[in-house]
């Protein structure tokens, strides 16, 4: 494992110094200011443990700590200053969250155990997060197969927004890309409540009764009360029960009680969702994301920039389903046949509504051979706008 240290001075002969002192025990690295520290952190990252001065031109030791605990939440951060009032102490604790606070002259000895301990810290925690991740992702995988087997459409669904919200995500630098992309892959867990139809009707835009209205519009709050008694998931479970709010809805009543992380999560799967409806339903990248923008009071207009903008293949997906699971758009991977080996619908075939309700009609008189495979969306293509 590559642990690099970043030191940040001002004065060009105490990073000499320590490189002079430091660099057979460690991976070094050096910046002469809190903005040059940040161009490092962005182009040379990451890294296990920043060291900083406090006093600096432009912006001081506590700022830039503060600034990385944002931006990189996993690196360790120290503090090295000859300013030891109690004042910048607390500052850079509550700014910043220092592991720890180490003031000039610093002793060898005390200097390199304190680094030694701050990689320590780092490597537990990033064992700590790699554990997390990896249980939950079992976890999620598990719950997203027995979604597949109660509503494969739905599942899809799923499937298919994952890598347009991890696109969207990156492309944004939000920390902690893993919880987007579980967002995503369990946003439509509450769709297993739906009668088969309401969400076969909402992919074919057919209207809704006022009933099956009200059951649509309550899956993600379904969805969040399934999944909030799961430790670690309190963030994924907010943004699922966000995810259909339009940003128009977001006042100071909601946006209080949530921090941004969950907002912009939700709002990231409001248009992942939304765009994914248009690809199923046959248009290309432009003409989705130009639908979504007549309807803009839907989305935040930073998110929609992105997506637009991002690239990403739409992958169609391949199901075995049942003749009452399939809808409107999906097209036939092999010939549909009756029971007694008669031809119904021809492979390479898209189905539509005529085609669909003859279908039914024969499941019904005749008998069909199930599963049919069929295949969601357009084939896989290059979707940059």
């Amino acid at each position: 494992m590559n642990e690099k240290i970043l030191f940040v001075d001002d004065e060009p002969n105490v990073l000499q110094s320590i490189q002079r002192q430091l660099h057979k025990r460690f991976t070094l690295d050096v910046a002469g200011g809190g903005e040059e520290a940040l161009d490092v952190l962005r182009e040379r990252g990451p890294f296990a443990v920043i060291v900083s001065d406090m006093r600096m031109p432009g912006m001081n030791g506590v700022e830039l700590l503060a600034r990385v605990k944002d931006l990189y939440p996993d690196t360790i951060r120290l503090m090295l200053t000859g300013n030891a009032d109690q004042e910048t102490a607390i500052d850079a604790v509550n700014s910043g969250q220092i592991f720890r606070f180490l003031t000039k002259p610093c002793p060898p000895a005390v200097f390199v155990t304190a680094l030694a301990l701050a990689l320590r810290q780092h490597r537990l925690l990033t064992a700590e997060k790699e554990l997390l991740q990896k249980t939950l992702k079992g976890c999620v995988n598990v719950l997203s197969e027995l979604l597949g087997v109660a509503n494969p459409l739905a599942f899809s669904a799923g499937s298919r927004i994952r890598p347009s919200v991890v696109a969207m995500a990156t492309a944004m630098r939000l920390p902690r890309l893993w919880q987007y992309e579980l967002a995503a892959l369990l946003s439509q867990i509450g769709c297993f409540s739906l009668p088969g139809d309401v969400l076969n009707k909402v992919y074919a835009d057919e209207p809704l009764t006022d009933e099956e209205e009200e059951m649509y519009i309550r899956h993600p709050e379904v969805g969040a009360a399934l999944l909030e008694q799961i430790p670690r998931l309190e963030n994924i479970t907010r943004m699922i029960a966000l995810q259909m709010r339009s940003f128009e809805e977001y006042d100071e009543a909601v946006t209080s009680d949530h921090v941004e992380e969950v907002l912009l999560g939700a709002q990231i799967l409001r248009a992942a969702i939304d765009y994914d409806r248009q690809r199923f339903r046959g248009a290309d990248h432009e003409q989705a994301v130009a639908w979504m923008r007549r309807q803009k009071q839907h989305y935040n207009p930073r998110v929609m920039e992105v997506l637009a903008a991002v690239q990403f293949e739409f992958q169609g997906q391949s199901l075995s389903l049942k003749v009452d699971q399939v809808t409107e758009g999906m097209v036939t991977l092999e010939d549909i046949l009756t029971k007694s080996g008669g031809l119904i619908v021809p492979k390479g075939q898209t189905i539509t509504r005529p085609i669909l309700q003859g279908l039914k009609n024969f499941a019904t008189q005749v008998g069909v051979v199930e599963p049919v495979l069929v295949r969601i969306g357009q084939p896989s293509e290059d979707s940059s706008g």
